[in-house]
């Protein structure tokens, strides 16, 4: 037996909520680098849970502590199911990103919700969480936390990119990693896809046939986001505040919101990553042929879409090395990233009660 293998149960739930990603996850402990997802899966939400993950934002605080045990019972059912199906035997522990519910930076706010000790007495398993709180209270923004991944475990390209409920970049510089949210995606994207009758807007098929809204457009660029700079990051409040009312306003088919909205995506990467630029890209909008095509076509950038189950999992994989970097207490959370006060190793750990 390798001693300095470790095997990490990883779990990751977006704001697109497109369901709960989890992997079960080797790592060599003396070289992070030499990781292997062994396992992967996402688990779907019930239309009730996703009802209740989007209405949650409006609840009292009663009832996200209900939701904070009712989610990490149902994180408990599926990571045992997981268990079950890949009969995984060896398990050092299990690392939960949760879901965000509240994310108010600025307010010094953020909750995930997935109780720790909740999952830990389900599954039986030493259980770390709560990633983002105590980058929040040392003045961060709790966000983005995959950098550090990006850093230690992919740092043969120039750019990581994801493309998630938001796009958020990574990239190192004068001797730091800086990384930001850069504009919402499927968040937005799926929502009129949705009206449509889909689930996603598929390669970008949707958008593709839709007709570009060049005022709408040029309106959404002089967003005040964009003019900040880092650390910044983004959350459903904001553009239910920002982004929605601007897309109802003109009061246009769902086929031309989503073509017009991918396109100001596309505009919004290719203003944050220099040309030539070797960049990785993941999460599900790297599936959009058209948003990726679009990108090209803004300007000559190298985006290297990799592997499918690499696309789909690297969060839950990044979230499962934060987890191993707390457990050996060595810092996960970058100051230069998030803002805070000073780096840091974040993070709650729960045992299971006996």
């Amino acid at each position: 037996m390798n001693i300095s293998e470790v095997f990490i149960i990883g779990l990751m739930s977006g704001t697109s909520l497109d369901g709960i990603d989890l992997v079960y996850v080797k790592f060599d402990k003396n070289k992070y680098q030499d990781f292997s997802i062994l396992y992967s899966k996402t688990v779907s939400y019930s239309e009730k849970w996703k009802a209740t993950l989007q209405d949650a934002i409006h609840f009292s605080s009663d009832d996200l502590n209900i939701l904070d045990v009712d989610y990490g019972k149902l994180l408990g059912k599926e990571i045992a199911a997981f268990v079950d199906e890949f009969q995984i035997e060896k398990i050092d522990f299990i690392a939960s990103h949760g879901h965000t519910v509240l994310h108010q930076p600025e307010n010094g706010i953020t909750l995930q919700v997935g109780d720790g000790q909740t999952i830990a007495d389900a599954t039986g398993q030493k259980v770390i969480c709560d990633f983002r709180t105590q980058d929040v209270n040392l003045g961060g923004q709790g966000a983005p936390l995959v950098p550090i991944g990006d850093e230690l475990l992919f740092s043969d390209y120039d750019y990581c990119l994801n493309l998630g409920g938001f796009s958020n970049i990574s990239f190192h510089e004068d001797g730091k990693r800086i990384a930001y949210d850069v504009c919402p995606v499927n968040i937005v994207l799926n929502k009129y896809a949705k009206e449509l009758g889909f689930e996603y807007d598929d390669k970008g098929q949707i958008a593709a046939n839709g007709t570009y809204l060049m005022q709408l457009e040029s309106d959404l660029r002089l967003l005040e986001y964009y003019q900040q700079k880092p650390p910044k990051s983004l959350g459903l409040e904001w553009v239910q505040k920002e982004i929605f009312p601007r897309l109802e306003s003109v009061k246009r088919k769902p086929e031309d919101l989503l073509r017009t909205f991918t396109d100001h995506v596309a505009w919004a990467l290719a203003e944050v990553l220099p040309k030539n630029a070797r960049v990785l890209v993941t999460g599900g909008g790297a599936f959009n042929e058209y948003l990726i095509n679009k990108v090209r076509e803004e300007k000559e950038i190298d985006l290297i879409v990799p592997n499918q189950q690499l696309i789909n999992f690297k969060e839950a994989l990044i979230f499962a090395f934060l987890g191993l970097l707390k457990s050996e207490n060595k810092v996960n959370c970058l100051s230069s990233v998030t803002g805070a006060s000073k780096d840091h190793s974040s993070g709650e750990v729960f045992y299971p009660k006996l």
